[in-house]
């Protein structure tokens, strides 16, 4: 069984930064494959990015690609998720997710085990 904690989400304006943070519990975290999703109010979750057990290989959604990056630290057990010029249309709720695998995924069926979420608010 893996948990998983988001944390580092808030309210910013627009064009600002936000760091978020997924912690995970277990000694398998370096072996598995992570990842962000995203949920905007009344809308279906969506791949933001995720992230190979070495960190060598990463996916990005297109609305996300060169203003967010997705890193690892598998001493910590933690996934980030550095998020810069951020925009209103960035406003959801992130899960982070964990992959039973090593390789990433962008597919939301491909991973077994999912945080709470963290809410972040851009404002215009």
């Amino acid at each position: 069984q893996v948990q998983l904690v988001e944390s580092g989400g808030g309210l910013v304006q627009a064009g600002g930064s936000l760091r978020l943070s997924c912690a995970a519990s277990g000694r398998t975290f370096s072996s598995r494959a992570m990842g962000w999703f995203r949920q905007a109010p009344g809308k279906e979750r969506e791949f933001v990015t995720a992230i190979s057990w070495t960190g060598r290989s990463t996916d990005y959604s297109g609305s996300v690609k060169g203003r967010f990056t997705i890193s690892r630290d598998n001493a910590k057990n933690t996934v980030y998720l550095q998020m810069n010029s951020l925009k209103p249309e960035d406003t959801a709720v992130y899960y982070c997710a964990a992959r039973s695998r090593g390789s990433s995924s962008v597919y939301e069926a491909d991973y077994d085990y999912w945080g709470q979420g963290t809410p972040v608010t851009v404002s215009s």
